[in-house]
């Protein structure tokens, strides 16, 4: 007699069906496990031996066979332990083997029986529900697979008390979701001091989900603007909250089901390798390029990042996911982030006249900006300068306009943005940095004299073909936050001006800015 447990193998946020087959034969006392096992999952004999000890079970004499199937497809991870488990306890008349049908079942034993947490309990239960299959996982891990909604849940504490369950002498109830909590309150935009202009950038970059660079000398305010913008962006939606969690949850970062609708703000150490920021590693986990999906990924002092490491960014912005590919894993994962960077505009620090001044300059400059390449920059919509802060500005009082206000016209654009899409219907971007071809030049409704200042700048060599769009972008958000139905010429002016990197060079219009 074969007996036979579903468990599942994760791919990204994507679990596929593993059989999980047992049986036992006459031969050599053995316990083999196959079917492309990784070395955390052939360990799992062992640790089933002890948890059946610490029951008071003695494995057979007999040769237990334990085939993962697909025998082609790779097992890895620590969730196997618990169907091979129960596989076994089915084979040997324990556990009745009907009673194991319609389940799927995750899990790592302890050497005393208990049932430890593993990651990826909510996306395993999206795909037990798919399957029309209940989820057995860990007692820590209930609330967190209650979220998939439709999938019916045992969440045991102990591999006795799920044997208990199936006998009918206890039994156990399906888990609570876990709470919903706020995320911690964001900084308010009142305590940056100055910086209007750059405020105002942030505002724009928030409206639409544009890509943000901050270039100015230290002291000047950038970090503290970037770490204000996920107060102006409005909650994740219920599928925005879904995809979040998922990414979450495969790497491990939901603590007892606790999910939140605050967008994620991931900001890594510029010491971060290329397999931090868009995953890899033995078992192609998500980086921190995924781990920011549908909220901000923040990069301070860009150019100290590995050239590999930001280059390795540039199909993700693009696309909105990246794919993981190993010698024996290509494992796809959503990247759907907004970009805000952070960088000084020389090593030196100030780069230009006035206390601190870079005695290198204008090559210690060059060359520090040179190390984030042109075609990362180009995907960058917004790049603004942040001039140091003057005592003035310190002595000033507070601005009488803070996080709350911003945020309303944030709300307000991003609300027409998403009437556009619905009304365009066909699956419609909700938010400007993402709209391209037809329905971008629909939405825009470019004047006569816009379009006649962005034919000059492309024709000034000011615009690549992807600057083009992503300028059309960015003037149709600037015209959702004046309240325009149509974008105007002063709209595209704007838009323009931030088509720049500090004072690298002109602005890439200004040849047909001087009549804007």
């Amino acid at each position: 007699m074969v007996a036979r447990v579903v468990t599942l193998a994760f791919e990204g946020v994507e679990a596929r069906r593993v059989d999980v087959e047992v049986q036992l034969t006459g031969g050599e006392v053995a316990f083999v496990i196959v079917g492309l096992a990784a070395k955390s999952v052939a360990e799992s004999r062992e640790r089933v031996r002890a948890a059946f000890a610490g029951l008071g079970l003695a494995l057979p004499a007999r040769r237990i066979v334990v085939n993962l199937a697909p025998a082609d497809l790779p097992k890895e991870g620590n969730h196997y332990d618990l169907p091979i488990a129960l596989g076994v306890m089915a084979a040997m008349g324990v556990i009745a083997p009907d009673a194991l049908h319609g389940w799927a079942a995750i899990g790592e034993l302890g050497l005393d029986g208990q049932i430890a947490p593993v990651a990826g309990a909510l996306p395993a239960a999206v795909a037990a529900d798919g399957l029309g299959l209940g989820l057995i996982c860990p007692e820590a891990c209930g609330p967190e697979a209650a979220w998939a909604g439709g999938c019916a849940v045992l969440a045991p504490r102990s591999l006795i008390s799920l044997v208990n369950h199936f006998k009918g002498a206890q039994v156990m109830g399906p888990p609570a979701p876990g709470p919903m909590v706020d995320g911690e309150r964001a900084p308010d935009l009142r305590d940056v001091r100055g910086q209007e202009g750059a405020k105002r950038a942030l505002q724009i970059a928030a409206a639409g989900g544009h890509n943000l660079l901050f270039v100015g000398p230290p002291g000047s305010g950038k970090s503290m603007m970037a770490q204000r913008l996920p107060g102006l962006l409005p909650p994740l939606s219920p599928r925005e909250l879904l995809e979040t969690s998922m990414v979450h949850s495969v790497a491990g970062l939901i603590a007892r089901g606790t999910l939140t609708r605050a967008r994620p703000f991931r900001a890594p150490h510029h010491s971060a390798s290329m397999a931090a920021l868009t995953g890899g590693g033995v078992r192609a986990k998500p980086g921190e390029v995924s781990l920011a999906h549908n909220g901000v990924l923040f990069l301070d002092e860009l150019p100290e990042f590995s050239a590999q490491a930001l280059d390795s960014l540039r199909q993700p912005l693009e696309i909105g996911e990246v794919m993981v590919a190993r010698a024996n894993a290509h494992v796809r994962y959503p990247a759907r982030v907004q970009l805000v960077a952070a960088m000084n505009p020389c090593r030196c620090g100030h780069g230009g006249p006035g206390r601190g001044a870079c005695g290198r300059a204008p090559r210690c400059r060059q060359t520090y900006q040179a190390r984030v390449s042109g075609p990362l920059l180009d995907r960058i919509d917004l790049q603004v300068d942040t001039p140091a802060v003057t005592a003035a500005d310190l002595a000033a009082a507070p601005p009488a306009e803070g996080t709350a206000e911003a945020a309303a016209r944030v709300r307000a654009a991003r609300q027409a943005q998403h009437d556009r899409a619905e009304a365009a219907g066909d699956g419609a971007p909700a938010l400007n940095a993402r709209a391209e071809g037809e329905f971008l030049e629909r939405a825009a409704g470019l004047d006569g004299p816009g379009r006649a200042l962005l034919t000059r700048a492309a024709e000034a060599g000011g615009l690549t073909a992807r600057g083009w769009t992503r300028t059309l972008r960015l003037a149709r958000t600037i015209a959702d936050l004046d309240g325009a139905a149509a974008v105007r010429r002063v709209h595209v002016a704007e838009a323009l001006i931030y088509r720049r990197l500090g004072e690298t060079g002109a602005a890439p219009a200004e040849a047909g800015m001087g009549a804007a």
